[in-house]
């Protein structure tokens, strides 16, 4: 028996999570609880702590009333068993319940099975009377109707009231089943595995200390999500940089300070090392047959947007209407070390340890940006409208992340921005837009008639005319195509082009183009194939 006037030497913190930093594929958890000491306590315990902590990377500290020297810090792992009776009551009042509602429905079909028994005698029992009464004409045929009509609706309805009592003893025997599965698996005893870390400690005396351990875990990421607006009216890209936080690590993190990291403490320290690049002669194909798992598929499934909402009430007896306030999203702070950049949010976050993620927003800001437009008129008649976005070179790096496209609040799609450093610039496609019209059209086919030095010549020559429908100039890039021959008895030849190009690799004809305001533009070109009279070409589809 302890005596209660002996103090223990070991006193159990009760902390709690206060701050957690998030990096790409881990978390650093930090935890804080104060216990109030006699003096004579050798060892704090925290625990449970979740059993995928890296032992190796726990770290302890504290402040408090009374000076504490801490010492050795070990962790240990512990086995318990969940309680488990009120889950197993609950399971079994359910399955009582929908065995009762199944015996009901047995009950009800049993019922309508004697009552359709009893519909099938009589009919036996008075086939032959009706018969002799109809030939006796003791009976009319109105009369004989109506029995065989009563007989026709009873069977009818006892068919259609079993079918449904069945089908839904159907529905009662798939939850039984999951329910008691549910009910077995709690049964059966799983110990759960966790963490309890150990600190000893020297005490100086009798007071309040608070105990700080941070560690980390595995199971939590975070990746960057982008909204990019565009205004038609306006030349500024405002770009919502978002993050989706994941964690299964089994703590749910409520209301603590939460850091998004840009490090990456998974890869360690030292660079990669080159293996030998071997070449050899092939090998010959040996058939082994190799019987490989297949990958499991990963789940994305997106949380809502956590965004704070002022909603004041006008003044008792004012009778003033207030104007509406548009809601408030909180934003992180931005803070750079070198090449690692953090975002402190300034709100608590509340990430629980379900596995899905939860979008937090890091920032709003305007870009500066300028149109362009984009067109290949031999593949698509249609302008793509282009923006140059400069990231701000005072800003936060914006990592690779699936980007939100909206153009005038209307979604245009989404693409994927690749890592962008301050100061860089990157281009955001919006689309086509039909502001700018664009019609092609070939002019000339002419094959020559005389052979040119034993070769056969044709002559093409196309059209386009541009149509700017819109009120401010536009910056058009179009790019047209000659075909590129892969035989050397094959010529293209670029002939003449208005106005004047150089054909560039690969058959590429690319003009900048400045339209006006409500202007058009016309470009022409000619282009020869000349090849011998007896060579069969493909691929000449103009």
């Amino acid at each position: 028996m302890v005596n209660p006037e002996i103090p223990s030497v070991q006193k159990i913190v009760t902390s709690q999570i206060v701050a957690v930093t998030v990096y790409s594929d881990k978390a650093l958890v930090t935890r804080r609880g104060i216990v109030s000491l006699t003096g004579q306590e050798k060892e704090l315990v925290v625990t449970p702590l979740p059993d995928i902590v890296e032992t190796e990377s726990v770290r302890v500290s504290g402040k408090g009333k009374v000076a504490v020297r801490l010492l050795e810090v070990k962790c240990d792992r512990i086995f318990s068993t969940e309680p488990v009776a009120a889950k197993v009551a609950q399971l079994t009042q359910q399955i009582q319940q929908l065995e009762a509602e199944w015996q009901h429905l047995q009950a009800q079909v049993d019922a309508l099975a004697l009552q359709s028994s009893f519909i099938q005698g009589l009919r036996e029992k008075t086939e032959e009377q009706f018969s002799i009464s109809l030939a006796r004409k003791n009976l009319n045929l109105s009369e004989t109707l109506d029995f065989v009509n009563f007989l026709g609706s009873q069977y009818t309805e006892y068919a259609i009231a079993t079918a449904e009592c069945k089908t839904r003893q159907q529905e009662l025997d798939k939850q039984l089943q999951a329910l008691r599965q549910q009910l077995q698996t709690i049964q059966t005893p799983h110990p759960k595995e966790s963490l309890s870390l150990s600190v000893g400690i020297e005490p100086a005396g009798a007071g309040e200390f608070e105990l700080e351990v941070s560690y980390l875990v595995s199971r939590a990421s975070w990746t960057p999500l982008y909204d990019l607006r565009v205004s038609s009216t306006s030349n500024v890209v405002n770009l919502g940089y978002l993050a989706e936080v994941t964690q299964s690590t089994g703590e749910d993190w409520l209301g603590v300070a939460l850091t998004l990291s840009t490090a990456k403490p998974g890869l360690g320290t030292l660079p990669p090392k080159l293996e030998p690049w071997y070449i050899d002669i092939p090998i010959p194909r040996q058939y082994d047959y190799v019987m490989t798992a297949a990958p499991i598929g990963a789940r994305h499934q997106l949380g809502a947007a956590k965004v704070r909402t002022v909603m004041p009430s006008p003044p008792p007896g004012s009778g003033e209407v207030q104007e509406d306030i548009a809601a408030e999203t909180v934003v992180a702070e931005v803070s750079r070390e070198g090449s690692v950049v953090t975002f402190k949010l300034s709100s608590s976050g509340n990430i629980p340890s379900d596995g899905t993620p939860h979008k937090t927003t890091i920032f709003h800001d305007d870009f500066p940006c300028t149109f362009n437009y984009i067109a290949m008129p031999r593949l698509v008649s249609f302008a793509y409208l282009q923006a140059k976005v400069k990231n701000s070179s005072e800003g936060a790096t914006l990592l690779p992340g699936k980007a939100n496209i909206y153009r005038d609040n209307i979604f245009v799609g989404i693409t994927q921005l690749e890592n962008i450093a301050p100061g860089q610039e990157f281009n955001v496609n919006l689309g086509i837009d039909e502001g700018l019209k664009i019609e092609r059209e070939l002019v000339e086919r002419q094959v020559d008639k005389k052979l040119i030095g034993n070769n056969r010549r044709i002559t093409y020559a196309y059209r386009l005319l541009i149509t700017n429908l819109l009120n401010q100039p536009a910056n058009l890039k179009l790019t047209e195509q000659l075909p590129v021959s892969r035989n050397e008895q094959i010529k293209v030849r670029l002939t003449r082009s208005n106005p004047s190009i150089q054909l560039g690799e690969m058959g590429m004809l690319e003009w900048d183009l400045m339209i006006p305001a409500q202007g058009k533009q016309e470009i022409y070109y000619q282009f020869m194939v000349e090849h011998p009279p007896q060579l069969t070409v493909v691929g000449l589809d103009v």
